[in-house]
């Protein structure tokens, strides 16, 4: 392994979890990124060297030697990138971050979970699993879990990695699963794949890659044909069906409670340490996944879906307080797929029926947006109140006649609608006279997201 590892695009939170593991190692980390964020601060403050200038000048000698420096990258960088273009042409090995993903699974029992939604919680929840047990695992996931206040978990000893297979880019191609989860294949990244039959095309070539011996896990009625090599085992899961799935589901008082059903059993009275309905079928997977994995404590696995925080950004209630008309609470949620969006608004009305519920929406890419608009809008008419906020680019350049008011168009049914720019959006909520306001989207609301709890409490 070399000793000296160079990340462009740095700051990106699956970059985040490898810098850490390299850290971890006790390699030379250091990168590059746009700009500065929390994240890199926590990085700059664990030992990486990150700058935001793309200046070749900044990289650190240690990092100027090919045959001692390993350069990981994101897609998201554009081709013209300077710092990525000198490690280019220097002869230095320039590899994407699934990658080196992938030699991690290949050398570890890897729990590899994918999905157009719901792979943030799932492996989240497995590798709280593994660790409230004892057992430990190496988890490199696309979320800050609120119970470690990071993104990687580092176990030395254990045999056991999980990972998020992110199938952007066909990143998750790179990997070699032991256990192989699929949460949803519902047709997203048609700026990389073009139609749904490619997209599903990618997801079945996921499939042969979960090693012989090993198991797939595969949601219910999906339309996902698997093509599973000779020696894989696969087993079906969901709320109410499957090889896993729940039973005996009670709601009340802000608790849901469970009993999962397993090949070799039930784990009666499981409780959702985050009380969300979409949260059942999330740790039914989890539990699946861990149980399929071959180390599998069902006291303690109980224990630990209890005490599950959940990830920063996933349905995290950021502040709760009185208003003009009682109870106000805002939600903030990584939703940023048509059914992420609905589901999350169906689970606000859920926990609290009655209640006016205000969504503030960012949508994220210019061709999600063009590909999903009436997706998203039939979604935001589901709630009472819509502050649509503008694009958020993120790697993209703009698209001719594609903003947000294509979206805000399609919006019906509504008490009222408003569009407006990211920076209005503290005062605009501000002044709404909500009950239960949801933020939601992948790009930069999350940063303006965490600012309302000071600004309600003024």
């Amino acid at each position: 392994m070399k000793q000296n590892i160079y990340f462009v695009g740095a700051g990106g939170i699956g970059m985040a979890a490898l810098e850490r593991y390299f850290l971890a190692k006790g390699c030379k980390v250091a990168g590059y990124d746009r700009t500065p964020s929390e994240l890199t601060d926590s990085l700059i403050a664990e030992g990486a060297e990150i700058v935001f200038t793309d200046d070749t000048a900044t990289i650190p000698a240690d990092c100027r030697d090919p045959a001692t420096t390993l350069v990981v990258y994101t897609p998201a960088i554009p081709a013209d990138n300077h710092i990525l273009t000198f490690f280019r042409k220097g002869g230095f090995e320039v590899v994407k971050r699934a990658v080196v993903l992938g030699k991690i699974t290949r050398s570890s029992k890897a729990l590899c979970f994918s999905g157009t939604h719901g792979k943030t919680t799932t492996s989240s929840m497995a590798a709280h699993i593994l660790t409230v047990q004892g057992t430990g695992c190496n988890a490199f996931l696309g979320g800050v879990l609120r119970n470690y206040g990071s993104n990687f978990l580092l176990s030395p000893a254990s045999m056991y990695s999980v990972v998020e297979a992110d199938e952007y880019d066909r990143s998750f191609h790179q990997l070699t699963p032991y256990v192989a989860v699929v949460t949803a294949t519902d047709p997203d990244h048609l700026d990389i794949y073009g139609t749904e039959e490619a997209y599903l095309e990618s997801f079945a070539h996921f499939t042969e890659l979960v090693q012989p011996g090993g198991a797939l896990l595969i949601h219910t009625g999906l339309k996902l044909k698997p093509r599973p090599a000779e020696g894989v085992k696969v087993y079906t899961y969901s709320r109410d069906e499957g090889d896993f799935h729940a039973a005996y589901i009670r709601r009340g008082l802000g608790v849901i409670t469970f009993d999962f059903v397993y090949p070799d059993g039930i784990i009666r009275n499981i409780s959702l340490g985050v009380p969300v309905e979409i949260n059942i079928e999330n740790a039914v997977a989890a539990l699946a996944a861990v149980y399929l994995a071959g180390d599998f404590d069902p006291v303690r696995a109980r224990e630990a879906i209890g005490t599950f925080m959940g990830a920063e950004r996933r349905f995290q209630k950021l502040y709760e307080g009185e208003g003009a008309n009682g109870k106000r609470v805002v939600i903030d949620d990584y939703a940023h797929h048509p059914d992420e969006l609905k589901a999350s608004i169906r689970s606000v009305r859920e926990l609290y029926p009655g209640h006016r519920l205000t969504v503030a929406f960012q949508p994220h890419l210019y061709t999600r947006t063009r590909d999903f608009a009436d997706g998203f809008a039939e979604a935001l008419s589901m709630a009472d109140e819509v502050i649509l906020l503008d694009i958020y680019p993120a790697r993209e350049e703009p698209i001719p006649g594609v903003t947000s008011q294509i979206i805000f168009d399609r919006i019906k049914n509504v008490e009222k609608k408003q569009l407006i720019m990211l920076k209005d959006l503290i005062p605009t909520i501000k002044s709404c006279n909500f009950d239960i306001l949801l933020t939601a989207g992948a790009g930069s609301i999350g940063v303006e997201a965490a600012k309302i709890p000071a600004a309600l409490a003024k």
